[in-house]
């Protein structure tokens, strides 16, 4: 089976704009979270969320291309852009702003993960339609709104003519396609892959919608920075984020033949369905604990090779205690000795974006050799009695990382990556 391993990552985040301002912000714990400034929140009970803050996408794509695409879609190109400058692919500029990739296009490949699309485009053409008729919407609101746009973007700006595929399983979204990256690389259809997550969702359908459910935050508007609270016991809710983690998977032969700089191996991954609820987990946990299961004996360890789990830790009232149980199942005895922290304490719940920031996480876990910490942990929940990392990052070495992402309607997916050897 061919060893797959990551050549490059990119970020725009809530806690950073690249990559090194991420790591520098994970390693001193600070937060991300303030008061919503995309769209005035009079009448909402949810007022704060993970921002980006002053995201200009001309710097990293052609101001006419950029009209063309919604906010999660300029996130990803941006993202891929630093990816692939990272790995040492990044084609000069073009006329239209394509920078085709230094790798054969249909050796080359797209897997992207998106949980909703581009919402501010269906509450415009909605706007349209309602207030002037159909002949008064934008033209382009399909191609702009739809999920697989931020994938087909990243193909068309970069040159890529390998498969372009998109996972939409919700907060599990960004690992799921990962995990899809990794099995086309390791099937032979594939050399390099482009692949994470991305969302911007900051908006008054999405924020009101997840309101209703009441899986928002609203105790801690005052004190934004204090709000995502995971494994606490006086959590209230996530708070929404927004961001892009995007990685460069390569094959480790084609990796070497060109003499790329290897970050990590991706040893591992393990999908599954709860088939239970729309929103909530199992709480037996035998969906998630059984794809733990499944990424770790895929990855060729065993449990307590692992020294770091990066877990989904939204900060709701089911999820942090069901993720325990799921940890404890999966790791077993194990489990007690294990790190394991949340940094959506300090970016959010970016969605799908999540599970491509979070992979990038361990990877820089790995390399700098510190836990990340989950900060807010005040006041700890009893059915959270693992060892959280709380308040500040530790430092240690760390050979082998964890991701986990758990998505409405029952999806797990778990990623492992491994220190390059």
């Amino acid at each position: 089976m061919r060893k797959v391993v990551v050549t490059g990552m990119g970020v725009l985040s809530p806690i950073g704009d690249n990559v090194e301002e991420f790591c520098a912000s994970l390693k001193a714990g600070r937060s991300g979270i303030g008061p919503i400034t995309s769209f005035d929140t009079t009448g909402f009970d949810v007022t704060i969320a993970g921002e980006i803050k002053n995201f200009d996408p001309s710097l990293w794509m052609d101001k006419k291309e950029a009209r063309k695409m919604a906010r999660f879609t300029q996130l990803a190109v941006a993202a891929t852009t630093q990816a692939l400058s990272d790995a040492k692919l990044l084609g000069q500029e073009g006329d239209e702003g394509q920078r085709y990739v230094k790798s054969d296009p249909l050796r080359t490949g797209v897997v992207i993960g998106n949980g909703i699309g581009g919402f501010e485009i269906v509450t415009e053409a909605f706007r349209k339609l309602f207030d002037a008729g159909p002949r008064r919407m934008p033209p382009l609101t399909i191609p702009m709104m739809i999920p697989n746009e931020a994938a087909a973007n990243v193909s068309m700006i970069f040159g890529t003519r390998g498969p372009a595929y998109t996972q939409v399983t919700a907060c599990a979204a960004g690992t799921d396609a990962l995990g899809q990256a990794l099995d086309l690389i390791r099937a032979g259809r594939c050399d390099v892959i482009i692949s994470g997550g991305t969302e911007s969702t900051i908006l008054p359908f999405a924020v009101g919608g997840f309101q209703m459910l009441k899986a928002l935050s609203t105790k801690r508007c005052a004190e934004p920075t204090k709000a995502s609270r995971p494994f606490d016991a006086d959590r209230d809710g996530f708070v929404i984020g927004e961001g892009s983690g995007i990685l460069i998977l390569e094959a480790e032969e084609h990796a070497k033949k060109r003499g790329a700089k290897i970050l990590a191996e991706f040893a591992g991954y393990g999908g599954t369905a709860d088939s239970y609820h729309i929103t909530a987990p199992d709480p037996e946990c035998r969906g998630c604990s059984a794809a733990a299961k499944l990424a770790i004996a895929d990855a060729g360890i065993k449990p307590e090779d692992v020294q770091y789990y990066n877990a989904h830790g939204t900060s709701t009232e089911i999820n942090d205690p069901v993720e325990t149980r799921m940890i404890k199942t999966a790791f077993g005895d194990y489990a007690k000795k294990l790190k394991i922290s949340s940094t959506k304490s300090m970016h959010g719940h970016c969605i799908a974006g999540g599970g491509g920031l979070e992979a990038i996480t361990c990877i820089l876990a790995i390399r700098e050799g510190f836990f990340p910490p989950t900060i807010n942990l005040d006041n700890p929940d009893p059915e959270c009695d693992l060892d959280y990392v709380p308040h500040k990052a530790q430092y240690g070495e760390i050979n082998i990382a964890v991701s986990g992402s758990l998505g409405f309607g029952g999806h797990n997916g778990i990623v492992v990556f491994k220190k390059y050897e």
